[in-house]
């Protein structure tokens, strides 16, 4: 078969299909959708199936579905400006965040809040940017985070100058950034994927292939039959990893940092999953996708998946489920809690640190601003 006709098959494909995506191959597994191993599926490090850390994970997917939830409540109420869900790809951020070592990187999204909560930042600073206090509400330096990036793609060369920095200085450090399917579209992400690769920068490109980009599927803004395939074209590895299974997700991510550490350059990889919920609270899914799809996609929960995997090893059962609902229970009351008073605001900030010395501009929309509310 040549190119010409797989591209044409993929075309046709995709155009017949509403519900299940059309793959050229299936992306790499451990688990499949009911919980169970897959024949002929990646096989991780022993470490990486012990139970124990296993269940750990099992935590960490709760506490990040727990987290999402709460935040989507705040937006209800009025808490929130706005909130992009990360439900359904809960095991992309916890895969990442424990790859990382403390002096690592990450670059987040505006979807990844809860892979700022797994790092341990506090969910109010984390979500600063979402109330519309602030720019970043915590220490980036602290945190080796750096703030959660709403353009597309622009945190990609951002990655790279860490990286690189990181590599010139000696450091052992990994910069891990995260992208989705939009971005592999637009120019910032090629000139990151290039630049890595062509200097061999310690960068990890994890692109959480979500099938939308706001409402514009896949297919309709890339002929890529995969866009792990994209890699070839830099020069670096390219992996297609099933996003909803945490134990692929933990392997492969733990293999390409370990490969950046030690001097083996950058791997981009596509983690195939989905976003069930709308883009943000501001979005009407319904208008672009179907319903069969979103069930499709939930009976793939990752959730589910890992759990059902740990309930036939005997290492989750309901007692064990019970502590978990009660953890998660005592940190979105504290969450709750932090968000129940009103925070206060000077809007003069606003203008203070765009440039150094202040434009006569930004001075005339300052004094505009100080008489719209001098006059309520």
């Amino acid at each position: 078969m040549t190119l010409l006709d797989l591209s044409a098959r993929d075309r046709e494909g995709k155009a017949a299909t509403a519900v299940r995506p059309v793959w050229d191959s299936e992306p790499l597994r451990y688990l499949d959708e009911h919980g169970a191993p897959v024949e002929g599926g990646i096989r991780p490090a022993p470490a990486l199936l012990d139970p124990a850390a296993l269940l750990r994970g099992y935590r960490a997917l709760r506490f990040a579905r727990a987290f999402d939830t709460e935040a989507t409540n705040l937006v209800m109420q009025g808490r929130l400006a706005v909130y992009p869900s990360c439900r359904g790809q809960e095991a992309c951020e916890v895969a990442a965040v424990h790859a990382l070592e403390e002096q690592d990187w990450l670059l987040p999204t505006y979807r990844d809040s809860a892979a700022l909560v797994l790092r341990g930042i506090p969910a109010v600073d984390a979500l600063t940017l979402l109330r519309g206090t602030w720019h970043c509400g915590y220490d980036p330096k602290q945190w080796r985070t750096m703030p959660q990036c709403t353009p597309l793609a622009t945190q990609g060369p951002h990655a790279v100058g860490l990286g690189l920095a990181a590599k010139l200085a000696g450091d052992p450090a990994v910069a891990l950034c995260f992208f989705g399917d939009g971005a592999t579209s637009e120019g910032d992400f090629h000139e990151a994927a290039n630049s890595a690769a062509v200097y061999q920068a310690p960068v990890v490109f994890l692109v959480q292939n979500n099938q939308y980009a706001i409402s514009v599927p896949l297919h309709k803004q890339t002929h890529a039959i995969s866009l792990a395939d994209k890699a070839s074209g830099y020069g670096m590895p390219g992996i297609r990893v099933d996003g909803n299974d945490l134990i692929a997700m933990n392997a492969v991510l733990a293999e390409a940092v370990r490969r950046a550490r030690n001097g083996g350059g950058p791997t981009l990889i596509e983690a195939v999953t989905y976003r069930v919920q709308a883009h943000t609270n501001a979005d009407d899914a319904a208008r672009y996708r179907q319903s069969a799809e979103v069930e499709y996609w939930r009976d793939r929960d990752p959730i589910d998946r890992l759990g059902r995997y740990l309930t036939a090893l005997g290492a989750l059962d309901a007692a064990v489920e019970a502590e978990i609902d009660e953890e998660c229970e005592r940190y979105c009351e504290r969450m709750r809690a932090q968000f129940a008073d009103e925070p206060s605001y000077d809007a003069d900030e606003m203008f203070e640190h765009v440039y150094d010395e202040m434009t006569p501009q930004l001075k005339a929309q300052r004094e505009m601003l100080r008489a719209e509310e001098a006059a309520k």
